[in-house]
């Protein structure tokens, strides 16, 4: 590894060790060198994705790769590039993203700790200082973008307006209900009300997040379980129904409620991922006539083609990325800062500033 961009072949790591536990703060050896695609990422910032929460409790069910490093939206500064790759350069900024963009789908890196041995990762972490990422995980940025909104474009903005353009294909005039104003739901209002829809209904548990999620473009907000959404959604609309729902809490009644809540031949698009021992009850009759259903994969979005327009967006005052950023911590602190996720105590995201984890 080359001794002038990194004086040591060590960093420090919030490792997942056991379900259900806080991360642990570990040092990590990083591989000896980049295989064919690998790029070596200083990371700058990251933020708390809900599926990093869903990887601490398991909700997809039994983890085969524990112990493993976490985190897939970050933003960085190129170090090392390995053989073949030729997207990005050493000193470029860049997007760490979970979709796969262009370039090399390279080989998952390993991590060593002293005394656990070997730390599985997969083609993107970024709870860590330093990262072995493949090639299709970056997106150059301009050297003028704030790094500390760039992880927003790795999943948050990426996904919801990946939601609104992609996956419902939402138009002019339509109506949009979103279940869940976390970093995603509160992309979705944004791409919804650049999208000029309406009207533009917010749904959540936490008053702070749907007062956001107004400033960001909701025309209505609802709040749960105070006033009774079925209602609330017939006094906005009457009897119509709505064109697009999103769900994006991944709780089975809110995912029932909104393919009900939904027109004959609308649009329900489904963020949030139930537990894996859970399951949704449906009258399926409805898609025979035009009702969708789908689940999102990231909003389907293409990062190479996607993330340089919403750089656009922002630099030209059309995307509010700086309200989505609710709290900074360190990377020792990244367990309060889940802990603050949880609890819903923020607004929008928590920002880790990992490149001061000293």
């Amino acid at each position: 590894m080359n001794k002038n961009l990194i004086q040591e072949r060590h960093m420090h790591a919030a490792v997942l060790v056991e379900l259900h536990k806080e991360l642990e703060i570990c040092q990590l050896e990083l591989p000896e060198s980049l295989d064919y695609g690998q790029v070596l990422v200083k990371i700058m910032y990251t933020t708390i994705c809900g599926s990093q929460i869903g990887e601490i409790d398991g909700v997809k069910g039994k983890d085969h790769y524990l112990p493993h490093l976490l985190g897939h939206e970050g933003s960085g500064i190129i170090m090392q590039v390995g053989a073949g790759v030729k997207r990005v350069a050493i000193a470029d900024h860049v997007v760490l993203h979970w979709k796969k963009g262009g370039g090399v789908d390279a080989a998952c890196p390993k991590y060593r700790h002293d005394k656990k041995g070997e730390i599985n990762a997969g083609a993107l972490t970024t709870f860590n200082e330093y990262a072995v990422v493949s090639e299709n995980r970056l997106t150059v940025i301009s050297k003028d973008f704030d790094l500390r909104l760039a992880p927003l474009l790795g999943c948050a903005v990426s996904t919801g307006l990946g939601v609104v353009s992609h996956d419902a294909q939402l138009k002019m005039g339509e109506s949009i209900l979103v279940l869940g104003t976390g970093g995603v739901g509160l992309s979705v209002v944004q791409g919804a009300h650049l999208t000029s829809a309406y009207p533009i209904i917010a749904v959540d548990i936490h008053e702070h997040k749907l007062n956001l999620a107004k400033k960001l473009g909701a025309s209505h907000c609802i709040k749960t379980p105070n006033e009774n959404l079925e209602e609330r959604v017939r006094e906005i609309l009457g009897e119509s129904g709505l064109d697009v729902v999103v769900e994006n809490t991944g709780n089975i009644e809110l995912i029932e409620k909104a393919y009900s809540l939904s027109k004959a031949q609308g649009r329900v698009v489904l963020v949030g991922v139930p537990r894996s021992d859970h399951r949704v009850s449906l009258h399926s009759l409805p898609l025979h006539f035009g009702k969708i259903l789908t689940g999102s994969h990231g909003g389907n979005t293409r990062p190479n083609e996607d993330i340089p327009r919403y750089v656009q967006l922002a630099e030209r005052g059309k995307l509010d990325m700086k309200k989505m950023i609710s709290k900074e911590y360190s990377l020792n602190e990244i367990n309060l800062a889940i802990k603050d996720v949880r609890e819903g105590k923020l607004a929008a995201r928590a920002l880790i500033n990992v490149s001061d984890s000293q």
